[in-house]
């Protein structure tokens, strides 16, 4: 059975994200949405929550599921018997980026990481730019699943209440 990974903080996932989990699912018999766990890094979600709004935004993907990271990817691939990482690209300096990182992967297990071109509408979307647009007052609910919209805004109002 090939196996892949597809990881990220995800914090929030896109509709960007699932373009690539979704293309990654017909490409593999099983493919692990794996959300990087690091506790020294500020996320507006938790781990567990991000992980909840992945496992309900993929819930249409049959032969996807998500889990947890912490540490080395390839480890994390290693454990679970996985052979490829599936990283998805939205300009040439991400290629630059992902490039180095599939090497080091590579010298540090037999892993191969696919590159998948973001689709065009997609291009410019990260998670950075919805949160900050999102919490300026700007419309993100074409960017975002709508359950990951609701908490997207909920707890942005929180934080924006604990500092009035």
């Amino acid at each position: 059975m090939s196996r892949a990974v597809c990881p990220g903080s995800f914090d929030p996932v896109t509709h960007g994200h699932l373009d690539i989990v979704s293309r990654a699912s017909k490409l593999f018999d099983e493919v692990v949405v794996a959300v990087g766990v690091n506790a020294s890094k500020n996320r507006l979600f938790t781990a567990e929550e991000r992980m909840e709004m992945l496992r309900e935004a993929c819930a249409g993907f049959g032969n996807v599921r998500v889990a947890g990271f912490t540490g080395l990817l390839t480890d994390f691939c290693s454990e679970q018997g996985i052979a490829a990482i599936v990283k998805g690209l939205r300009a040439v300096s991400d290629f630059d980026y992902e490039l180095q990182m599939a090497q080091m992967n590579a010298s540090l297990a037999p892993i191969e990481t696919v590159f998948v071109p973001t689709a065009p509408e997609y291009s410019f979307l990260a998670s950075s730019l919805v949160k900050e647009v999102a919490a300026l007052g700007g419309d993100v609910s074409g960017l975002v699943p709508p359950a990951v919209l609701e908490r997207l805004l909920a707890r942005l109002a929180e934080r924006a209440a604990g500092q009035a």
